[in-house]
């Protein structure tokens, strides 16, 4: 699948807050044999997110989108995927049942919270989706995100979206298969290696230089199996290479 990630945050544009989350789902989605072709992040504008996701919605096999579904005034983007698609924003009464019901659990666990600050749960705004979306409920968080023809809709605060991606991760099965070498070698040594490589096989080719601490990285992708076993072990009797370096 050729997929497209939207961040929406004005905090994330201000430098305020990092951008983890486009990484971690670019991670997971790669893993999974996806090709992710577009990251953008956007304000909290609702008439720019409607206008990307319809663009990107025709352009793309997916498009997630992440932030803004909270309940204060900038969450704009369940709104905006909406206007995006052409659809009506509705009140899905089972979330508000259940969401109702997680404001009083709310309520009677946190009574001194509760009375000491005038909290504001707008129901029926976090409620609602999409007409004929399909919600994305986890305990984790308080509103949905939701999946709207090929539009995934996820929270922006990292522990929520996780979950909510892992409701939906299966829908995710892309046919490329990806090796990655690690080299000590210099970036600039490599040249002819990666070169050869791509003229021997039908496989594509990304270098990645090494850091202070960590080696460089060749990653060798294609959609048959064999070929890309096939050009990693090319490369690999080519250069000089370094164990996996441990994951952080």
């Amino acid at each position: 699948m050729n997929v497209a990630i939207v961040t929406a945050g004005d905090e994330i544009l201000a430098g305020s807050t990092t951008n983890t989350n486009a990484t971690w789902l670019a991670s997971r989605l790669t893993d999974r044999g996806n090709t992710v072709e577009r990251i953008l992040t956007v304000p909290d504008e609702r008439a720019l997110i409607a206008e990307t996701v319809s663009a990107w919605a025709d352009a793309f096999d997916a498009v997630i989108v992440t932030g803004g579904i909270g309940g204060t005034p900038d969450d704009v983007t369940v709104e905006a995927v909406a206007d995006g698609l052409n659809r009506d924003l509705v009140v899905h009464e089972r979330i508000r049942d259940e969401l109702l019901e997680k404001s009083t659990a709310f309520r009677e666990e946190n009574p001194e919270l509760v009375e000491e600050y005038d909290l504001h749960l707008d129901i029926d705004a976090a409620a609602s989706i999409p007409d004929g979306a399909t919600p994305l409920v986890t305990d984790e968080g308080w509103a949905p995100g939701c999946v709207v023809e090929n539009v995934y809709v996820f929270a922006g605060i990292p522990e929520e979206m996780h979950a909510m991606f892992d409701l939906v991760a299966e829908e995710f099965q892309g046919a490329v298969v990806t090796r990655t070498i690690y080299t000590p070698a210099p970036e600039g040594s490599l040249h002819d290696v990666l070169e050869g490589v791509i003229d021997r096989y039908d496989v594509g080719v990304g270098s990645y230089p090494r850091g202070e601490t960590q080696p460089g990285r060749i990653r060798v992708r294609g959609e048959d199996e064999s070929t890309v076993d096939a050009a990693a072990s090319w490369v690999r009797e080519r250069i000089e290479t370094v164990d996996d370096p441990p994951t952080e």
